[in-house]
């Protein structure tokens, strides 16, 4: 199929050549291919200044990233059977990698399907897309989907803001199947009830799976704090491991509620609490009441969105780091984490080494972590390496 083409500018085809995938709007020789002249969702041939082809790309004129590469094959169609390779690679890939189908099927780019992301909680698929040239295939994907997992439904989950700055409607969809009333998903020898249509994102975060793991084999016999709970997934798997007691703290009711539904299902309700309140207000009243935890875990959403949230974002963190450092216990365990791409582990590194300093702690990192493995990185893209943990003990002064 003839596509129409995208020029760059000169010099400006270095990136892709690295193996980067996005092409910024500046980059775009407007001259050569005006960039209205393409409508939302169109597939173009992208070309270096002298013509030579570098891929095929999908395009919206209206955005900043103005261009996706979805393969470096110009002469190929953008069709069903590109579709089902891809996702049968990244199938291929969680299926080595996991035994029970609770994973992150697709990662965007990392698999090669930028502006898709897809979580299997079992038999129901939770897919987010993310751009207009993903959007301009989703019926193929649905099908594609279908034919090889056989799903007993998927879900359009069209609530998230990436989607408002490409101009795509927010309401969800059930776009095959019906939704089962109750969802239970598997994790860490835990399992956990889920809301995949009202819940954050997806509905659920694979991407700690491994640093849970790590966590819950450290915690038996203490007293943990997990903070910004969401639906209890660091707690929950803490008590099932051994943990003395543990409580979650959250702000959304209806997260806690489906906490204290799978605290129940895996027989820990008894040794858990779960309370509503802001992390910091949570954090300020323990410091007045002389409260103390032997573990606390700091797994907030991301404090900083954009780069220009940089400086308020890094103030949260680091006011956040150092109120949990005032409630932990003498040889207590820290865990601290942080999903903002713009917030590097350097940064983070700094805040917690600050922040111990300033109360006179001694804090040392004896393991850190990063997104599980349906979460992989790709080289060329930063942007895909987005969370980063550190696990600190932390002692008194000395």
């Amino acid at each position: 199929m003839d596509y129409p083409a995208l020029f760059l500018k000169k010099h400006e085809d270095k990136r892709l050549r690295q193996g980067h995938l996005w092409v910024f709007s500046n980059e775009v020789d407007t001259k050569r291919s005006p960039l209205d002249g393409f409508g939302a969702g169109d597939v173009a041939v992208v070309n270096d200044s002298g013509g030579k082809a570098l891929g095929l790309a999908y395009v919206n004129p209206n955005a900043l990233i103005c261009a996706r590469l979805l393969t470096r094959k110009p002469a190929i169609n953008i069709g069903e059977k590109f579709f089902k390779t891809r996702l049968m690679q990244a199938l291929a890939l969680r299926q080595r990698l996991f035994e029970r189908p609770f994973y992150r099927l697709v990662f965007g780019e990392s698999d090669g399907l930028p502006g898709l992301v897809i979580d299997r909680y079992g038999e129901v698929l939770s897919v987010q897309i993310t751009t207009a040239g993903m959007e301009v295939h989703k019926q193929l994907l649905v099908k594609v989907l279908t034919d090889l997992i056989q799903p007993a439904a998927i879900l359009l989950k069209n609530d998230t803001s990436q989607r408002q700055l490409e101009n795509l409607c927010l309401e969800p969809e059930v776009a095959y199947g019906e939704l089962p009333e109750t969802l239970v998903i598997e994790e860490n020898d835990a399992r956990f009830l889920i809301d995949v249509a009202e819940g954050q994102k997806t509905g659920w975060f694979y991407d700690h799976r491994c640093s849970r793991a790590q966590f819950a084999g450290w915690s038996k016999g203490l007293k943990v704090l997990d903070l910004f709970s969401y639906a209890g997934a660091w707690g929950i798997t803490a008590a099932v491991a051994g943990a003395a007691e543990v409580t979650c703290v959250d702000s959304s009711e209806t997260a806690l509620a489906l906490a204290t539904e799978s605290a129940a299902l895996n027989g820990v309700r008894d040794i858990m609490q779960f309370v509503r309140s802001d992390a910091f207000d949570f954090l300020k009243q323990a410091r007045e009441q002389g409260l103390h935890f032997d573990a606390i875990v700091l797994d907030p959403p991301a404090l900083i969105k954009r780069k220009k949230d940089y400086k308020a974002g890094y103030e949260a963190y680091r006011r956040l780091n150092h109120l949990a450092l005032q409630v932990l216990a003498n040889d207590g365990l820290l865990v601290s984490a942080s999903c903002s791409h713009h917030l590097s582990r350097s940064d983070l590194h700094e805040i917690l080494r600050s922040s111990a300093r300033h109360i006179d702690r001694h804090l040392v990192f004896f393991a850190s972590g990063g997104q599980g493995p349906d979460h992989p990185v790709l080289p060329a893209m930063p942007e895909t390496e987005y969370l980063k943990t550190f696990f600190c003990a932390v002692s008194g002064r000395i």
